[in-house]
């Protein structure tokens, strides 16, 4: 299969996991491609689609827990960087570094992005999660995307058809739907308070989250009204370590690898986590993270 998906991009064949995950997951997968552009892209998802052949597109990997292998196509999107600045208004490839994306406006000016600088994964990734912190997130700044459909067309949505909510989009909820590039509108702003608002929350980060281990961020969505590290800390379960997998001693929402931690390792310290809170509290928590099977 190697020679073939090389016809549209650079193919890694049994890949280290660990190389593309922010857990630092051990573990395989089949291969890993990265299409040369939208043509290339288009044409290897009929191929797969053709040979039966299961994909995941990643970015940063910040996001997704696999288990020990995965039989598939990883698809990085690390060739989709391209960026154009107009004004306050920004078009960037679904593959461009989110932290890297809010430094650089924020550098430059533009305020809108100040709680993206800690989140680590893609503007893609970003879209796909509506990723935020500090009561902002991307459903408060994306214009429209660009997307690739699952009927393989390509596509434009703008916000009102994205359903931005909690930790989630359209694109999460239905599948198959792969973005390509963002279209974000930010506003002007001052250079010394943005750079403060952004020092301080770095600064809050360091002190309140295990940010010297790999991770993958906060592993629950907040129930409504309650803090799910609250719930986590109440029962206890601070240092419940499975495998090489733990619960931060320093963030009860946050899973750590201490070095030697599978995908299976974190998936049944998650399992245990929701099994505890759902007794105790009568409360179902929802995953943050993806789980990729």
């Amino acid at each position: 299969m190697k020679e073939n998906l090389e016809k549209w991009g650079e193919v890694i064949e049994n890949v280290p996991l660990s190389n593309y995950t922010t857990y630092r997951l051990l573990g395989t997968a089949d291969y890993l491609i990265k299409p040369k552009g939208i043509g290339s892209l288009l044409e290897l998802l009929k191929y797969l689609k053709k040979q039966n052949k299961k994909y995941q597109i990643i970015g940063g990997g910040s996001n997704l827990i696999f288990k020990k292998h995965y039989d598939g196509v990883l698809i990085s999107m690390d060739n989709f960087k391209d960026i154009e600045i107009d004004g306050n208004y920004c078009i960037v490839g679904a593959g461009y570094s989110l932290i890297a994306l809010a430094l650089k406006m924020s550098k430059l000016g533009y305020t809108g992005l100040e709680f993206a600088t800690g989140i680590p994964g893609t503007v893609g990734g970003a879209v796909y999660n509506n990723s935020g912190a500090y009561n902002s997130d991307m459903s408060q700044i994306v214009k429209s995307i660009l997307v690739i459909t699952p009927d393989l067309e390509i596509k434009r949505m703008y916000n009102r058809d994205l359903n931005f909510h909690y930790r989630g989009s359209y694109l999460k909820d239905q599948q198959g739907y792969i973005c390509l590039e963002v279209s974000l509108a930010l506003k002007e702003g001052y250079i010394d308070i943005i750079e403060e608002i952004i020092e301080n929350r770095k600064k809050r980060r360091l002190e309140s989250q295990p940010l010297n281990f790999p991770s993958a961020g906060s592993v629950f969505r907040n129930p409504e009204g309650k803090s799910a590290w609250k719930l986590i800390e109440e029962l206890g379960l601070k240092g419940k370590t499975i495998g090489g997998a733990k619960i931060s001693e320093k963030h009860a929402n946050f899973i750590i690898n201490e070095g030697n931690a599978t995908g299976e390792d974190i998936i049944k310290l998650i399992n245990e986590v929701k099994k505890q809170v759902k007794d105790k509290y009568n409360i179902d928590l929802i995953l943050e993270q993806e789980i990729i099977k």
